[in-house]
């Protein structure tokens, strides 16, 4: 999925926004992206989790804003990712 772009619909009929997919992780069952709006430097990044339950067809993500978990993914990200600077 990495350096796929993906579009993204905002709530109910919400704008289409579209992503680039930089990198996937799973933790404790859950998967979360981290996604950029370009592919240039200095992007905006979102990281996003899967909420969709597993016999949905489509995907859910909502963005991670809880502080402790977006610092422990953002960890894993980095560890992922050696030669990016993530920044809060």
């Amino acid at each position: 999925m990495k350096n796929e772009k993906l579009t993204f619909t905002c709530g109910e009929g919400g704008e289409a926004e579209e992503f680039f997919v930089v990198e996937q992780t799973r933790l404790n069952g859950v998967t979360y992206l981290l996604v950029a709006d370009s592919e240039e430097d200095d992007a905006e990044c979102l990281i996003l989790k899967d909420t969709s339950a597993p016999e949905e067809k489509d995907s859910v993500y909502e963005m991670v804003e809880e502080e402790v978990e977006l610092n422990a993914v953002l960890k894993v990200f980095e560890e992922l990712l050696e030669d990016v600077e993530i920044e809060v």
